[in-house]
């Protein structure tokens, strides 16, 4: 069970020194000590030799955190939860967390924040072709027919596909409302009606992909995602579409993507590759139709405080006696990120 209200558990940070850092400002720090009892300069980037480790309830993780496995676990015999200040938790929770009982949290939910903000200037611009015009406007220094050369474009009723009813895809669905744009999911895991509550309408990938302005993908790193935007189905894709990935490069077929992108026939905006970093003999740095950049759409800078804040809320929520607000459930890993 959480502490009392009258108990100060013992917490200790594990992860990367420079990650605690940006976390957890100082003010931040302040708050944390009021809940808990710990050492706010010391971060453990090495558990397997770590003495504070026997005496720990909470442990505050994040980017760098060292596989929590059995060894581990059994050097820390007061653990009972794991808040962590960042995404998915996958790369340091292992089963035997799981086995032991651990509760376990995670800040994904204010790290889809940014990402859906990223994502839904890209649909704006995109549709707009921004940066297309931008271009030739620079080129030639004098105003061309837009609608011309860009016939159709901008963001009226536009149709905009997003992939995967995630964190991030429903935030970006949340933000899109205020726009007059039509949205389509595919997502094997929403119903019919669990879609036209969000207010958009469920479709097959495949119809998805040959309807939509823009595809956004926001489905997890898993086997079966591998390559879910291969050859044949970016050939379903109209001219003139969009494709934005800022989920995981595992998505897209790189070579698919790069043969389409480079004919002309598709644009893409592109945040996440595989591999991360793509060669730098890649076209995708120089086509005119591409817009790359280098795995920036989740938290960065004054971002990532929001995510300290979010793991202090839930420190301050064990605390008290309550259960966590964005809880990590090990049944739901198989189909999240």
């Amino acid at each position: 069970m959480p502490s009392t209200p009258t108990t100060r558990p013992r917490a200790l940070f594990a992860m990367g020194r420079r990650h605690r850092d940006t976390l957890f400002p100082p003010s931040a720090v302040k708050r944390l000590t009021t809940y808990v009892d710990m050492d706010p300069d010391h971060v453990a980037e090495d558990l397997t030799e770590e003495p504070a480790l026997e005496h720990v309830e909470i442990l505050i993780t994040s980017w760098g955190c060292p596989v929590l496995d059995e060894e581990v676990l059994a050097r820390a015999p007061a653990l009972k939860a794991i808040v962590h200040a960042a995404g998915s938790v996958k790369h340091h929770v292992t089963q035997a967390c799981w086995d032991r009982g651990l509760q376990v949290s995670s800040a994904a939910a204010a790290n889809a924040v940014p990402v859906a903000e990223y994502t839904v200037a890209a649909i704006l611009f995109a549709n707009k072709r921004v940066l297309e015009i931008g271009g030739l406007y620079r080129d030639h220094r004098s105003p061309l027919d837009w609608s011309r050369h860009f016939p159709g474009f901008g963001n009226y009723r536009r149709t905009v596909g997003v992939v995967g009813a995630s964190l991030v895809g429903r935030k970006v669905i949340e933000l899109l409302r205020p726009y007059d744009l039509d949205i389509l999911l595919a997502d094997p895991y929403v119903s019919t009606l669990r879609a036209a509550a969000m207010g958009v309408r469920r479709v097959e990938l495949d119809e998805l992909v040959r309807r939509s302005d823009i595809v956004s993908l926001h489905a997890p790193e898993l086997p079966e995602t591998r390559h879910l935007m291969d050859t044949r189905r970016l050939a379903l894709m109209r001219d003139g579409t969009t494709l934005i990935n800022t989920a995981r490069g595992s998505l897209v077929d790189t070579d698919a993507l790069t043969t389409e992108a480079t004919s002309g026939r598709i644009h893409a905006v592109i945040d996440v590759t595989d591999p991360e970093v793509l060669p730098t003999t890649s076209p995708l740095y120089s086509l005119p139709n591409v817009l790359l950049t280098p795995h920036i759409a989740g938290s960065l800078g004054g971002e990532l405080h929001r995510l300290g804040a979010g793991a202090l809320d839930e420190i301050e929520r064990y605390c008290s006696g309550e259960p966590f607000a964005h809880a990590v459930h090990h049944a739901a890993l198989a189909t999240s990120a």
